[in-house]
């Protein structure tokens, strides 16, 4: 069950650090904000995966 999870937190990272390539290149105020809610989604699921407790400065 462990390499499941283990390769659930590693999917999550990498949909986290593509959303961020996304919102650098945001042109509109729109793209901005539909990024960071997917963003912030998806810390909150990563944060659930590791058990409650990030691993991660929050920016």
């Amino acid at each position: 069950m462990t390499d499941v999870r283990d390769l659930l937190i590693r999917g999550s990272e990498k949909v986290i650090d593509h959303y961020r390539l996304l919102l650098a290149s945001a042109k509109t105020e729109r793209e901005r904000q539909l990024y960071l809610s997917r963003i912030e989604r998806e810390e909150r699921l990563l944060d659930q995966l590791q058990g409650g407790l990030p691993n991660r400065v929050a920016a």
